[in-house]
C-alpha cells in the first residue's frame, strides 16, 4: 500500500474500542479518517489489510518523553546535530506505535548542558520547525525546573509563540520531591550526568538560595500566561496531599511521576489525571525506590502511561499490566491512548477507535511472549510497516 493512500479497509481483526474489543472487526479509513468500525466485514472497493486476527489498537500518545536528550547527547558532551536526532527518533517514535509525541524539554540553567535556557529553546524551535514534515504528530512539552527564575522569560516567550503544547513544574531540590535525601540526589546526578562533586554541591546551593516567594510569584505568572494561551498545565514528582493541593489551586490538572501511593491516591480522589512512567511497569518498580507504577495502577490511581525516556516501552507496559494485573486490554490501552488525549485537550479528533476520529491507529501482533508493532498510521498514513 502506498505510504500516501489514505482510503482503506483494515479487516479480519481484533479492534480495541473504549468500550470493549471487537472480534473479526473490521475499520475503514477514509481521507485519514476512521469512517465506520463494526464487526463481520464491510463491502466496497477500496485497499484492503487482512490483520490475520491481530489486535488494532488507538496509536500512543505520548504526553512526556525526554528521549530527545539522550538522542541528541547518547553519551556526556557527545552532541549530535539537533535536525538529524529529531528526524532519527521520529522513526523510532513511529516504530513504537507513537502516533502523537510530546517531546519534553527541561529548562534548568547551570545544571544539564542541554537544559540550559538557551540550548532548550534552540531544540524546542527547531522541532516546531521540523514538525509538519515527520511522520508523528509532534507536539511539545516544556519542563520548568521552579529553583531557575532566569527560565521564565524564555519560557514566556515560547507559550505566547505558539511554541509549547504543555508545561510542567519540576522542583528537583534534595529534601522533597524525587529526592528525599541528599544522597539520593547526588548519586543520580552524579551517575546519569557524569556530574562531580563540586558541580552538585553549587546546584544544591542555588535551588536553596531562592527564595520561596519568588518562586510561587514565577510559577503564578507562568501559570496565569498558560491559562490564557490554553496551555495544559502539569506538576512533577508531587509527594504531599499540601503540595496536589497547592497546584489544584493554581490551575493544574496533571501530577506526573507521584513519588508515593499516598500522593497517587490523593491526587486521583482529587480529580487529577495521574501520570507514571512506562520503563517503571517494565521494571517493576522506580529505580531509586519511589513509586510502584504497577502498583499504583493495581490501586485505579494511574490515569496515564508515557514513555517517560524510553519509547518502545509504552507498548510493552500495556501488555504487561495486561497480563500481570489481569486487566481488561481495552482499559489499559485507555491509559496510553485516550486519557492522555483528554489531559492534554485533543481527545476531540484522537486518543480511540470511534467513527470520525484521525486514524491514528497501530496494528500488533502478540502471538508471541513479545508483542511486536506491525504497523503504524498516523492520520491514515502509513508511517511504519513491517510488512
Amino acid at each position: 500500500m502506498s505510504k500516501l493512500e489514505k482510503n482503506f479497509i483494515i479487516e479480519n481483526a481484533s479492534l480495541v474500542c473504549p468500550e470493549g474489543i471487537i472480534e473479526g472487526g473490521t475499520l475503514a479509513v477514509e481521507n485519514g479518517v476512521i469512517a465506520e468500525l463494526r464487526s463481520g466485514r464491510l463491502p466496497g472497493g477500496k485497499k484492503r489489510i487482512d490483520a490475520q486476527g491481530k489486535l488494532v489498537l488507538p496509536g500512543f500518545i505520548d504526553i512526556h518523553s525526554d528521549a530527545i536528550e539522550k538522542e541528541i547527547e547518547p553519551r556526556p558532551r557527545s552532541y549530535f546535530p539537533f535536525d538529524i536526532a529529531i528526524a532519527e527518533l521520529d522513526k523510532k517514535m513511529a516504530a513504537s506505535g507513537i502516533t502523537t509525541i510530546y517531546h519534553s524539554l527541561s529548562f534548568a540553567e547551570h545544571e544539564i548542558g542541554l537544559r540550559e535556557n538557551e540550548t532548550a529553546a534552540e531544540i524546542v524551535k527547531k522541532i516546531n520547525t521540523m514538525a509538519p514534515h515527520l511522520s508523528v504528530n509532534t507536539k511539545v512539552h516544556v519542563r520548568y525546573e521552579i529553583t531557575d527564575t532566569t527560565a521564565v522569560t524564555c519560557l514566556a516567550e515560547l507559550v505566547r509563540g505558539g511554541s509549547a503544547h504543555l508545561l510542567s513544574f519540576m522542583d528537583h531540590t534534595p529534601g522533597q520531591g524525587q529526592f528525599k535525601e541528599v544522597m539520593e540526589f547526588k548519586n543520580y546526578f552524579g551517575t546519569v550526568y557524569q556530574k562531580h562533586s563540586t558541580e552538585l554541591d553549587s546546584m544544591i546551593e542555588r535551588k536553596l538560595s531562592v527564595l520561596q516567594d519568588t518562586k510561587e510569584e514565577m510559577l503564578a505568572y507562568l501559570i496565569d500566561l498558560c491559562k490564557r494561551n490554553e496551555i495544559p498545565l502539569a506538576s512533577h514528582d508531587d509527594d504531599t496531599a499540601e503540595k496536589i493541593d497547592w497546584m489544584q489551586s493554581m490551575g493544574i490538572t496533571i501530577t506526573e511521576f507521584p513519588v508515593n501511593l499516598e500522593a497517587a491516591r490523593y491526587a486521583s480522589d482529587k480529580g487529577l489525571y495521574v501520570c507514571v512512567g512506562a520503563p517503571n511497569v517494565l521494571r517493576g518498580g522506580s529505580v531509586i525506590k519511589n513509586l510502584s507504577a504497577r502498583q499504583a495502577v493495581g490501586d485505579s490511581c494511574v490515569d496515564i502511561i508515557c514513555s517517560d525516556y524510553v519509547p518502545m516501552a509504552m507498548l510493552h507496559a500495556v501488555f504487561i499490566l495486561h497480563r500481570t494485573l489481569a486487566l481488561p486490554l481495552h482499559e489499559v490501552a485507555k491509559m496510553t491512548s485516550l486519557y492522555p488525549a483528554e489531559a492534554v485537550g485533543i481527545s476531540g479528533y484522537t486518543g480511540s477507535l470511534e467513527a470520525g476520529k484521525v486514524a491514528d491507529l497501530i496494528i500488533v501482533d502478540q502471538t508471541d511472549a513479545i508483542p511486536r508493532i506491525k504497523k503504524t498510521f498516523v492520520s491514515g498514513r502509513e508511517a511504519f510497516s513491517t510488512y
